[in-house]
């Protein structure tokens, strides 16, 4: 199955493994693909002396891990090509100790502490993008803890079993038989489920008081323009974040950032940081308290670091529709900001979800771009002020449907294709064919963990000045988090240097 570039490359990949592997292989004699199994593994093994195949007869197609003679608890229950084939791979790495997408040492060290026994079941599409990184996240986690196991299902195999948990999404992770997560996740994000749903063993984590010059929570835009403006000052710098780049993550194209003629949002935040900072991802912070002059954080995988100047730059999120489909088709057809996805829908029909003014901006953005619009609220009347509806009505391609719910988003598993529509006042509902859909129902401020220490307005905001002062002096707030107009990736760049530069400027002065 694999050619012959393929299988060299593979050859480079696996030539530092010092452990034995054998791909314990099951599956019943008449399967439809129990050859494509066997072949692709045989293929991988040819590329390495160490691994090989142990192939027996059993019920339905799966295969485990074996390193050393003892059973890894990582299990695919899938033919493990396409996006999952990397999947393969890294828990091949993770179990020698070579894996690349091992978090840091506090946050492994909180999973080892996860009490077990604990299975984890994670339901997959092959054609899935989301899917991989939350497999190969729970392999980590199961190479970790020994008392974790983790089985990776191709649902197109074992519709039975999909059909019976009623899945309606993917990945679909079970916990011992209980939903646990679904959709895209973050290592930090399954962790923090883990536990709540589990708990750790206190007494295996860390507990010790770490030091900076200045402490930045988030890691978008705003943290990291923050972070390097501060280490450039020869500061001890740490960014703690779920993940660098945040929000702009999930954006497809970046086209309008001065002097960069177009990136993307997975590439930018690779970037962005090349200065010495203490990267802290896969957690956050949980708890601000106030030392004297010191600001004492605590973080969700339960470590404290202390700082004279903590700024604030977690970002905003948008608010979800919260339906089927939704979180599969993110960056695939389901888009939050018109101004950086918009020009990807050019001369296609797109959907606004929302009728306040952002909806209505939104739409008439859209229309001088989309070759129709539609405009969903779910009240019975738009919210938007009466000179953007005016403005609206002069537009002929676009066209507004109040008292709809957006029920589900359909897609084709490589892209949104519709959304389903129910009339809230008939309950009839309806399938709208679409090439994307621009959700505009609000943002919500990440400030939550703040609001008891620093001055918020009733969106949530962290209240700044002109300098990214808050109310509490030596903590600062950069970018969506804050009360700043205009949610962009270049004003939140530039609020995170001011406000590296007022947190520096008060530490010259004596403030902090």
């Amino acid at each position: 199955m694999l050619d012959s570039a393929m299988k060299d490359q593979l050859s480079g990949i696996f030539s530092g493994l010092v452990s034995q592997y054998v791909f314990d292989i099951q599956v019943a004699p008449d399967h439809e693909s129990r050859q494509e199994l066997i072949d692709l593994l045989g293929d991988v093994a040819s590329c390495s002396d160490h691994l090989s195949c142990s192939v027996a007869d059993g019920e339905g197609l799966q295969f485990t891990i074996v390193k050393d003679g003892m059973p890894t608890g990582i299990r695919f229950r899938a033919v493990p090509n396409g996006h999952e084939f990397t999947s393969l791979l890294l828990a091949i790495l993770n179990l020698d100790g070579k894996g690349k997408n091992f978090p840091d040492e506090a946050v492994c060290n909180r999973v080892k502490a996860l009490k077990g026994p604990i299975h984890l079941v994670t339901y997959v599409s092959l054609t899935c993008t989301n899917c991989p990184d939350v497999v190969q996240a729970l392999n980590a986690m199961t190479t970790l803890n020994p008392s974790i196991t983790h089985e990776m299902v191709d649902g197109a195999l074992y519709q039975d079993e999909v059909d019976a948990l009623k899945i309606q999404g993917v990945p679909s992770v079970f916990a011992d038989g209980k939903l646990l997560h679904v959709g895209r996740g973050e290592f930090g994000e399954l962790l923090a489920k883990l536990e709540a749903q589990y708990g750790i063993d206190e007494t295996k984590v860390e507990t010790e008081v770490k030091e900076y010059d200045v402490i930045v929570a988030g890691g978008g835009p705003a943290g990291v323009s923050a972070a390097i403006y501060s280490a450039r000052k020869g500061l001890r710098v740490a960014i703690v974040a779920e993940r660098v780049g945040g929000q702009v993550k999930e954006t497809v194209g970046i086209e309008n950032l001065i002097s960069v003629p177009e990136t993307t949002g997975s590439e930018l935040p690779d970037n962005l940081l090349r200065y010495p900072v203490d990267l802290l991802e896969q957690r956050k912070i949980e708890k601000v308290e106030l030392a004297g002059k010191d600001k004492l954080v605590t973080t969700s995988v339960g470590e404290k670091f202390i700082a004279p100047a903590l700024i604030i730059a977690t970002g905003a999120s948008w608010r979800k529709l919260n339906v089927p489909g939704e979180n599969d088709y993110i960056g695939r057809g389901v888009a939050f900001c018109p101004h950086c996805d918009g020009p990807f829908y050019k001369g296609k029909q797109v959907a606004v979800v929302g009728g306040g003014n952002s909806g209505i901006e939104a739409a008439i953005d859209l229309a001088g771009i989309c070759s129709k619009v539609t405009v969903f609220e779910f009240m019975d009347e738009l919210k938007a002020d009466n000179v953007l509806q005016e403005r609206l009505k002069t537009l002929p391609n676009v066209e507004v449907f109040v008292s709809s719910q957006t029920t589900e988003v359909v897609g084709n598993g490589d892209k949104l294709t519709a959304l389903r529509i129910k009339d809230r006042k008939t309950e009839e509902e309806r399938l709208v064919e679409l090439d994307g859909v621009f959700v505009q129902i609000g943002l919500s401020a990440n400030s939550s963990a703040f609001r008891e220490v620093v001055e918020t307005n009733r969106p949530g905001e962290i209240v700044i000045d002109a300098h990214c002062r808050t109310n509490v002096t030596g903590i600062y707030a950069a970018g969506d988090v804050s009360t700043v107009p205009y949610k962009q990736i270049i004003i939140s760049m530039g609020e995170g240097a001011k406000a590296a530069l007022s947190a520096f400027d008060d530490r010259v002065r004596g403030v902090i």
